[in-house]
């Protein structure tokens, strides 16, 4: 008799170990469904420091439509921020947890108009909500839901990125004169030759410069006239390969896992995901495998920076686990910087006989879609790494990672354990290692705005 696999909690009870599942979860890396490349990846990197980039962010993001008069209710009842003054232009970085304070997911809200909110980004937080509007007493409709596509044709909006020196100089030439203040994470409107946009200022890559958005029949001729006058200002698009580092540079930790494969009172919620959807391809992976608990891998807010968004003026899904964290439990993200004498050690091994170390991958070093790797200090666990990039800018390895406030100051000398115990999992994207200890060296501030 076989057994349909319909939710995630089928998958979870047919592979009868969760941990087990996702550490040896035969899923490949994740690709963007975007050039990879359209010049070269070094050149596209260090673009955003000297000139300008174009970034196309139409194809990979989940774009969840939410309208009714109790859609900022709902936002609230389910996430960390406040909502007080939350209205029409506005937007807001989402963070919503499970009830031991964990992440669930994060995303951008943008409220165009007074009760409708579109959340973008990966979708654990939109498809936490859709869930949450569907079972409780909401006057909530989910009016349109924007999947990651390959082809703008099926997708609603378009989304650009420019961002860099001189982007703002390029968006006032095509908005035909100066640009509106726009504050930071801010929205507001300007125009591309004939096409008005909606922007955000949110400086990703920690530049100037703006998201902007809108139909996607306009898409091709908004590029098009973006990339033409891009040309004086030494405009450089971007491809896929680059994109995760956009996000490591800015202090993003866009590679964490959803807190939702563990807890009785998570099972109802694992019931209704679907077994093919984008929790159930998730895979762990790093030397946190060690421990074999899939709960090592959940995070808090203190733990990615958005410590400073909780706010304790409303009843939300893990207030009281959060409230409770003792101060040693939060820790503060930091970039690491990865020590470049033990970073050639790891690629010179593959020249080698004998033993050969996890290789990191160039530009972006995941894979496991939740990678994470401990942080120590004198042999004794302090924390935890996220998947290494290499920065061109910084002609370094660098990760985000989460230790405690103490530890994080500049220059802080700390190690980690980079790779998999036992010779690796059967990832498909693992090949047979031993692990290797790399120093490295703390900067407390994740974002660089040089």
């Amino acid at each position: 008799m076989t057994t349909s696999t319909k939710t995630l909690q089928d998958k979870i009870d047919k592979a009868g170990d969760v941990w087990a599942m996702l550490y040896n979860a035969q899923e490949h890396k994740f690709q963007f469904p975007v050039q990879p490349e359209f010049s070269n990846w070094v050149d596209e990197q260090i673009a955003w420091r000297n000139a300008c980039i174009f970034q196309n962010m139409s194809h990979h993001m989940t774009d969840v439509f939410f309208e009714g008069p109790d859609v900022v209710r709902l936002l609230s009842d389910f996430g960390i921020n406040s909502f007080a003054g939350f209205g029409a232009m506005q937007a807001k970085q989402y963070v919503a947890c499970n009830a031991d304070g964990y992440i669930i997911g994060d995303a951008v809200l943008f409220c165009e108009e007074e009760n409708k909110v579109s959340v973008v980004g990966k979708p654990s937080a939109a498809n936490w909500l859709r869930y949450q509007a569907e079972i409780g007493d909401y006057d909530v409709t989910v009016t349109k839901i924007d999947p990651p596509s390959p082809n703008l044709s099926d997708r609603v909006r378009f989304r650009y990125q420019v961002q860099g020196p001189n982007a703002d100089k390029l968006l006032e030439e095509l908005n035909g004169g100066p640009l509106p203040d726009i504050p930071f994470f801010k929205m507001g409107k300007f125009n591309i030759g004939p096409h008005e946009v909606l922007a955000l200022n949110h400086r990703m890559s920690g530049a100037p410069g703006y998201e902007f958005w809108g139909p996607s029949d306009v898409a091709e001729e908004v590029r098009d006239l973006i990339l033409e006058a891009g040309k004086k200002y030494d405009l450089t698009p971007i491809g896929g390969r680059t994109y995760p580092v956009t996000a490591a540079v800015s202090g993003w930790v866009g590679s964490i896992l959803p807190a939702v494969f563990t807890g009785d009172d998570m099972r109802a919620y694992r019931e209704w995901l679907p077994a093919g959807g984008f929790e159930a391809r998730h895979s762990i992976g790093g030397s946190v495998g060690m421990s074999k608990n899939v709960e090592d891998y959940y995070r808090t807010p203190y733990d990615l920076g958005y410590g400073f968004m909780a706010k304790f003026d409303h009843e939300f899904v893990g207030r009281e686990a959060l409230e409770k964290l003792s101060p040693e439990k939060r820790l503060k993200k930091v970039r690491l910087i990865w020590n470049s004498e033990d970073v050639v050690d790891i690629y010179a091994s593959a020249l080698k006989s004998g033993d050969k170390y996890k290789k990191i991958e160039m530009p972006v070093g995941s894979y496991a879609t939740a990678p994470c790797d401990r942080v120590q200090l004198d042999g004794k666990d302090v924390g935890v790494s996220f998947a290494p990039i290499y920065s061109e800018a910084d002609r370094s390895c660098i990760s985000l990672g989460s230790i405690p406030a103490e530890l994080a100051i500049e220059g802080q000398e700390l190690s980690l354990i980079w790779g998999e115990p036992d010779g690796g999992s059967d990832k498909p994207t693992v090949e047979a290692h031993v692990q290797k200890i790399v120093r490295v060296r703390v900067d407390p501030k994740p974002i660089k705005r040089d």
